[in-house]
């Protein structure tokens, strides 16, 4: 069974990259933002755009640069839909799958210590090509809030406020604390 296509892919040849390096800009269309959205639980992706310079490096090539996204989330208190941005700073290391398995032979913790294996090893270059689309769209789910919070909405007691008093959960342990000393 084939994987299934990325929402967003924008295939870059770095075979015969110039010595000085490339810049590419990925920006998502209509379509490709309707699907993230959708994938991303977004109430819209009003735009989606990312800037990479990439620079070849012996066999691997460093990409870096910028992921900016403007979107409309839900937010997880009020439920309202609002406004808000995603930026993303990009810096990547990809190389060719055989010189991925010797970076990870170089890299791997010692398994005597039984440390956490927390390294990010290279992304691979798959048949002279690095999807910069792929990259652009996993960022943006990087940068996305999972609990989404409309600016100025926070968790307070709309009762408690009204009535003057603190709905800070430590004033309950004070009133329970005064309760027990008396």
């Amino acid at each position: 069974m084939t994987p299934p296509a990325p929402l967003l892919s924008r295939l870059v040849p770095v075979a015969v990259l110039p010595p000085g390096g490339k810049d590419v800009t990925v920006e998502a269309d209509a379509a490709e933002r309707a699907a993230l959205a959708k994938a991303y639980g977004l109430v819209e992706l009003k735009s989606l755009v990312g800037r990479f310079t990439l620079r070849p490096a012996g066999a691997s090539v460093n990409v870096s640069g910028r992921v900016a996204a403007a979107v409309i989330q839900t937010c997880t208190v009020s439920l309202d839909p609002f406004d808000a941005m995603v930026e993303e700073t990009v810096e990547l290391q990809f190389m060719p799958q055989g010189g991925i398995e010797a970076w990870l032979a170089r890299h791997r913790p010692d398994p005597s210590l039984d440390l956490a294996y927390d390294i990010d090893p290279p992304d691979a270059i798959v048949d002279g090509k690095v999807d910069l689309g792929a990259v652009t769209a996993e960022f943006l789910a990087i940068g996305l809030d999972p609990y989404p919070r409309k600016p100025g909405i926070g968790f307070e007691d709309p009762e408690a406020a009204a009535a003057g008093k603190d709905p800070s959960p430590f004033a309950v342990l004070a009133q329970l604390k005064k309760g027990t000393e008396g």
